[in-house]
């Protein structure tokens, strides 16, 4: 018998655990053995002890076993693994409230309605992947739009599940997804501006200012700030067709685009409404459409 070790036994009651377990963890590699007595059996140093109750209270966290092998022997630092074991405890979470949001959804739904939600939510992956969207988007947008634009844009129109959704915005989602999945590439150029294929970065680039000044205006509920917003999208419009700002063009851009609206897009920012308090890119083009109607009008 080695002097100062301790026998399988003696070190689980040392750690208060079971002999099953020192056995166990011993067997993985996470408690070395300093050496084998005459009869073949485990010995372990004073340290293994200490090293055996870390490695409990590592996994009552949760902690996978190759992890703590990583923190005990190879240099992993244990902020690490917090921060690993609670990016992952996030996602465990956002998965438990969508699928109890889903469920309750299903819930609420009349016995007609179940059958349908039930197909729609079934569908959308837990937890929900924007990719369709994304990918919506990626054939949406004109083919000669800059990489740059292409993923402002993108990043911009595609709403994020909420972090704690209702069942309503479980729906909405479910609902957006199936949209983007079912759309055929002539519904997406049914509804793609005839202006976006000749100039789409003069088009996109001076959308996006005039929206962020939409924004602002309707956050501050200033008229003349609404007022800026739309001489910003009328100029962006006139550049990418080659023309000026007048009050024909202004006419006739507000024909162009009443002429362009698609079900589908109205669908979709209708949709997106309901899962984010931002205002979305299709409720600011909205408001400055109905400006414009209103300026022409005037």
């Amino acid at each position: 018998m080695s002097i100062g070790t301790l026998s399988i036994g003696e070190l689980a009651a040392q750690a208060g655990t079971t002999v099953k377990t020192v056995r166990f963890y011993s067997d993985r590699g996470l408690l070395p053995e300093a050496s084998r007595s005459g009869g073949g059996h485990r010995r372990y140093g004073p340290e293994a002890a200490a090293r055996l109750r870390t490695i409990r209270s590592l996994r009552s966290l949760g902690v996978p076993v190759p992890e703590i092998a990583r923190v005990l022997d190879s240099g992993d630092t244990l902020e690490a693994v917090v921060a690993r074991r609670l990016d992952d405890l996030g996602s465990q979470l956002a998965a438990l409230r969508w699928r109890e949001a889903a469920l309750r959804a299903l819930q609420d739904g009349t016995p007609e309605q179940v059958a349908d939600h039930l197909e729609l939510i079934g569908a959308v992956s837990v937890p929900p992947s924007t990719s369709a969207l994304a990918h919506y988007w990626r054939r949406l947008l004109p083919v000669r739009l800059s990489t740059r634009l292409r993923a402002a844009v993108t990043e911009a129109a595609v709403p994020q599940p909420p972090a704690d959704p209702t069942p309503g915005q479980v729906l909405a989602f479910a609902r957006l997804h199936a949209l983007v999945t079912d759309a055929t590439d002539h519904c997406l150029v049914s509804h793609r501006p005839a202006t976006t294929e000749t100039h789409p970065d003069l088009l996109y680039d001076g959308l996006h200012e005039a929206y962020q000044l939409a924004e602002a205006a309707l956050r501050a509920d200033r008229d003349p700030g609404l007022a800026q917003a739309l001489d910003c999208y009328v100029a962006a419009h006139a550049r990418a067709s080659g023309s000026r700002d007048s009050p024909d063009f202004r006419r006739a851009l507000g024909v162009g685009l009443a002429a362009a609206d698609h079900p589908v897009m109205a669908r979709y920012w209708q949709l997106a409404g309901e899962l984010t308090p931002e205002l979305t890119l299709g409720a600011a083009d909205l408001r400055l459409r109905e400006a414009l109607t209103a300026s022409t009008a005037a």
